[in-house]
């Protein structure tokens, strides 16, 4: 028998190698992680201090957003310290923890769509019995569910994906541990693993796709049975943010994960990879702000409260400094 030596470690190619281009992308990726920090943040916070976010919507728009920030957190600190660094070396251990939370994340973002498609068909074709459908434990299950159901795909994906011998090449051909790029590395037959990924990642996607379809069919149909004008822009605005959201995720991840392997081209890879594991969740919070005019008004009287409390402390300020300055000697 020939002797083996299997992975311990793996080598993350990158998305380029020209030493001209480390600074600038590290520029670029620094702008789009602190952008996607603190996006999410501000809406998650914001929705906090707002009594008046706290409805159902808003409440999966929080998840929404703690979720971006994961995904995001599990692949784009890794390729900063690439690009500053050049340290391009990972440990089996972390490559399985990166990949875990990446798809565990993402896949909660895919459930989460789903119940907030769900939500805006509560809100536009039952609009009286809106409380009553979305009720707190219905908001809760809901949540919860994507969770779990992230969490154990990933373990899936994960046992799936590290049940294979790595005794030949360590590099990735990648810029992070993603399922397609390091199962190609693998010397064991991976035949059942790429189904087990296709049929997997399959299920997980048309079965939210098959809630957001069905959704926005009967949405439409409330849309178009709608008599005033104003019911019909109401009924259209509180979906469009949604509507686009659920467009650029499943776009990309169809492009990616649905395509047979022989298909896979990996520069083309990286480029939809970096859309969804970092463009996405900046895009998230400027998508659901900018045509959102509750988030607006949100915003607009957190910054005015913060302008106010910070022209009362100048003024404070400037008060006790008059007062010392007129102490007597």
């Amino acid at each position: 028998m020939e002797n083996t030596t299997e992975v311990t470690e793996f080598i993350l190619l990158g998305l380029t190698n020209d030493p001209d281009l480390q600074v600038p992308l590290f520029i670029i990726f620094t702008v789009i992680y602190l952008t996607t920090l603190i996006g999410n943040l501000g809406i998650m916070i914001l929705i906090l201090l707002d009594s008046r976010l706290h409805t159902p919507m808003y409440f999966f728009l929080s998840n929404l957003s703690l979720v971006d920030l994961c995904y995001s957190s599990a692949v784009t600190p890794t390729v900063m310290a690439g690009f500053l660094l050049g340290d391009k070396i990972i440990s089996y251990n972390a490559c399985a923890a990166q990949m875990f939370f990446f798809v565990a994340f993402a896949t909660v973002e895919n459930y989460l769509l789903a119940s907030m498609a769900y939500d805006r068909y509560a809100a536009v074709c039952k609009p009286l019995h809106y409380t009553t459908t979305m009720t707190t434990s219905v908001c809760a299950c809901l949540v919860i569910g994507s969770y779990v159901c992230g969490f154990l795909n990933a373990s899936i994906h994960i046992g799936d994906t590290f049940s294979l011998s790595f005794c030949k090449s360590n590099v990735v051909h990648h810029f992070f541990c993603d399922i397609p790029a390091v199962m190609t590395l693998s010397c064991s037959d991976r035949h059942v693993s790429e189904l087990v990924l296709v049929y997997v990642v399959s299920f997980n996607i048309f079965s939210a796709l098959l809630v957001i379809f069905i959704s926005y069919i009967f949405i439409f149909i409330t849309i178009l049975k709608a008599h005033s004008s104003s019911g019909y822009q109401k009924a259209l605005s509180t979906c469009a943010s949604h509507f686009i959201a659920v467009s650029i995720f499943y776009g990309t991840i169809i492009f990616m994960y649905l395509q047979p392997s022989s298909s896979h081209s990996m520069d083309t890879d990286k480029m939809a990879s970096v859309f969804y594991s970092m463009v996405i969740p900046m895009l998230n919070p400027v998508v659901y702000s900018l045509r959102n005019k509750e988030v607006k008004s949100a915003l607009m009287k957190a910054v005015l409260k913060a302008k106010l409390s910070l022209g009362l402390s100048f003024e404070y300020c400037a008060m006790h400094s008059n007062l010392v300055s007129l102490r007597p000697q």
